[in-house]
């Protein structure tokens, strides 16, 4: 058992029971109550915990099983996904000031001889242990640009606007481009997978998500309790499993990723692979949403990748979240704007991360 995890979570209960924690978002209710109208969820999801006694009794049981999904799924990922990390060196490539916002270009190390670039925002006058938000980018021809402000505007800048809002923002490239506008999916899987035998795309996602998080939470700017992460569709997938398996990760928000392994194309080779559309393939995310409890999580979706198809995935975690103690910070929230990211999208990310970052 995880004794860090387990004393977060009485940590995170009590804060909870005793009201010590922020004023809850005022739609919070809204998102736990299921769609209108009938949906189709493809598939019943295998039940995460039998019933069982009272609260107490039930989460120790819990706890155990938590566990013993936590280890399916970095086994199924390969290798990379639990390896062992030093802190890398930050070098800052470039640096400019927006408005009231610094800029830089940064690199540093993911793995032994593989270097990657990221943006780094913080408000000019960035007062000390600022929360910080690792936001990672969706699939764009121009990689890093877009969540730093530096493409068209679009309400996925997240990493420049909730900078201008008082947070430290890091938004890392995806491995999948070699620059910033240069994406060849196919080809950096193939050196990968050849590189690292064994091991699923999305464990490299989620390793150099990991060590995104350790660049933020290093920083002396930011507060290593205060981190949170948010996404959109390709973004989405790496935050539903940096949240899952990074603990330091206290809030997150994933947007239209498709919550359900059938839901998008989680089995390209640069994601889990073909053996998730295999009808023997019993395992699914409402597992991943439940390793987040009690940490709040928000999906977002717009009847694309993620909408009322996704419900039966919060429902089924939605227990989970209860045994810490209410409120259960979980929900869906639905612009029925298709793919899309709209700017109620992101209105909803800031509140969000307002109240609980």
């Amino acid at each position: 058992m995880d004794t860090h995890f387990t004393e977060f979570c009485l940590v995170g209960q009590a804060e909870i029971m005793t009201g010590a924690s922020a004023e809850e978002v005022p739609w919070l209710a809204k998102v736990q109550r299921p769609p209108d109208g009938s949906f189709n969820s493809s598939r019943a999801l295998s039940p995460l915990l039998a019933d069982a006694g009272d609260s107490a009794e039930t989460l120790r049981i819990w706890e155990a099983k938590r566990e013993e999904h936590r280890q399916w799924w970095l086994e199924f990922l390969g290798p990379l996904a639990d390896s062992s990390r030093r802190m890398p060196p930050l070098e800052v490539v470039s640096e400019e000031h927006v408005g009231s916002v610094t800029r830089q270009l940064v690199r540093y190390q993911v793995e032994p001889g593989r270097v990657t670039e990221a943006y780094l925002l913080k408000p000019v006058s960035c007062p000390a242990l600022s929360p910080g938000i690792i936001v990672l980018h969706s699939t764009v021809d121009d990689s890093i640009l877009e969540p730093a402000g530096l493409s068209s505007p679009s309400p996925k800048a997240l990493g420049l606007t909730f900078a201008q809002r008082g947070y430290v923002t890091l938004c890392p490239r995806n491995f999948l481009w070699q620059d910033n506008q240069t994406l060849a999916m196919r080809w950096q899987t193939l050196k990968f997978r050849c590189r690292r035998p064994g091991c699923k795309g999305m464990a490299k996602m989620l390793h150099d998500a990991v060590v995104a998080v350790d660049v933020l939470a290093g920083l002396p700017e930011v507060d290593p309790t205060r981190l949170g992460a948010a996404g959109h569709s390709l973004g989405a997938k790496q935050v539903l499993y940096l949240a899952a398996f990074d603990e330091r990760i206290r809030v997150a928000a994933s947007s239209e990723g498709g919550i359900g392994v059938r839901f998008s194309n989680w089995d390209a080779p640069w994601y889990l692979g073909r053996q998730v559309r295999d009808r023997r393939f019993h395992h699914d995310h409402h597992e991943l949403l439940a390793l987040v409890a009690p940490r709040p999580f928000l999906l977002l979706g717009g009847d694309g990748f993620d909408g009322v198809q996704s419900w039966p995935f919060i429902k089924a975690a939605l227990p989970i979240y209860q045994l810490y103690g209410r409120p259960a910070r979980l929900g869906l929230y639905n612009h029925h704007g298709g793919h899309a990211f709209p700017p109620e999208a992101a209105e909803r990310i800031h509140e969000w991360f307002q109240a609980y970052a």
